[in-house]
């Protein structure tokens, strides 16, 4: 890759790249809460971004933590070490890469691992950097191997070796860099080599939010949105979202746009449950893909246990669609039990489903999954 087509790689669309938005399939499904967005759903969302850390909603400690950081290399006058923000998809790990360079007054770069596949793709984008300049790198663990090398004397060292030519003929240039700052995004932490992930001075992770944040944030993105939403309706909204940030500002759109088109232009309780019905996102925020699997686990196969590629293949959907997608949010809510001989569904999921589990079901069990 050249380095003119590196940079066309780094261009954010509408100014950002989405978190996690390569860890899912090109053909895998999205729905209204998927924690994935669409390039269509980025120039939106980051009208919706907040600009300075104070604005930025949630992840107490995360944000204390980067103030530190940032205040004191501030004080110092030196770029600040490099710094690893971890967690699921949507929850600000690109919101906060633009924030800290705000905070250093600095310009940013964006790229993102899969599309650095060789190692001269990364040197042609860290030889294009200035001082003080951050560099942020989205799924950072989907880095080639031969880039991934070369990182670590860049971060390390602030130098690389390209090598020039091949066989006995080939000669290696050294080219020193200037001192930058590498933010790196990750959704799957433990996937990122130990000589990496060693190499950050700062490690991040992100949890998901709680309800009276997700309300706050609703709150704030309603007022850019310049939209006048009521606060029962926000708590609605932020009921429904997973406690995913980019999933309620989703619904929040949704809301505003029942409420323009089929409603009275008034972001009530009453638009937010008919517009989040139509968008079929029910009030523990599960929608139609989560209550097909949860329904095949208990209609067709009593409660489990079965594999996932046999759960999938009775959705309708790949293995991958249902493992990285589906599965994650119903484990996490209780729905679903994950057990040495598969999937089985939890006691949870009869009562959502208002369904009466068999006698003797694995998920019926309160035990099942304690040990």
């Amino acid at each position: 890759m050249s380095a003119q087509a590196a940079g066309r790689e780094e261009e954010p669309v509408g100014g950002s790249f989405a978190d996690g938005s390569w860890e899912a399939t090109e053909d895998a499904p999205r729905t209204v809460t998927s924690p994935e967005s669409m390039p269509p759903e980025r120039t939106a969302e980051a009208a919706l971004r907040p600009r300075r850390l104070e604005e930025f909603v949630g992840q107490q400690v995360v944000r204390d933590q980067l103030s530190l950081v940032l205040d004191a290399a501030a004080a110092r006058g030196r770029a600040p070490e490099h710094m690893l923000l971890s967690g699921p998809p949507g929850l600000g790990k690109t919101t906060l890469a633009m924030i800290i360079a705000a905070e250093l007054s600095a310009p940013l770069r964006i790229t993102s691992g899969p599309a650095i596949q060789h190692a001269g793709d990364l040197a042609a984008i860290l030889s294009s950097l200035d001082e003080g300049e951050v560099l942020f790198i989205d799924e950072i663990h989907r880095l080639a191997r031969p880039a991934e090398e070369m990182l670590y004397i860049a971060m390390e060292d602030f130098r690389v070796d390209v090598v020039v030519g091949k066989g006995v003929g080939a000669t290696s240039i050294p080219l020193d860099l200037p001192p930058f700052t590498v933010v790196g995004a990750t959704t799957r932490a433990g996937l990122l080599p130990a000589p990496l992930r060693d190499r950050f001075g700062f490690i991040g992770h992100l949890d998901f939010y709680g309800a009276e944040e997700l309300r706050e944030v609703v709150r704030r993105s309603a007022v850019r949105l310049e939209v006048e939403l009521e606060d029962r309706a926000a708590i609605e909204i932020a009921s429904r979202s997973r406690g995913t940030p980019r999933i309620a500002n989703r619904l929040l759109r949704r809301v505003r746009d029942w409420a323009q088109v089929r409603g009275s232009g008034d972001l009530d309780l009453g638009a937010a449950k008919e517009a989040l019905r139509v968008y079929e996102v029910d009030d523990r925020g599960l929608d139609r893909l989560d209550r097909a699997v949860l329904s095949a686990l208990c209609g067709r196969f009593a409660g489990g246990p079965v594999g996932l590629s046999t759960l999938a293949v009775a959705v309708g959907e790949e293995t991958e669609t249902v493992e990285t997608m589906i599965e994650p949010y119903l484990v996490r809510e209780g729905f679903l039990l994950r057990t040495p001989r598969g999937r089985a569904a939890a006691p949870a999921a009869w009562e959502h489903l208002g369904l009466e589990p068999p006698a003797g079901a694995e998920g019926a069990s309160p035990m099942l999954g304690r040990f």
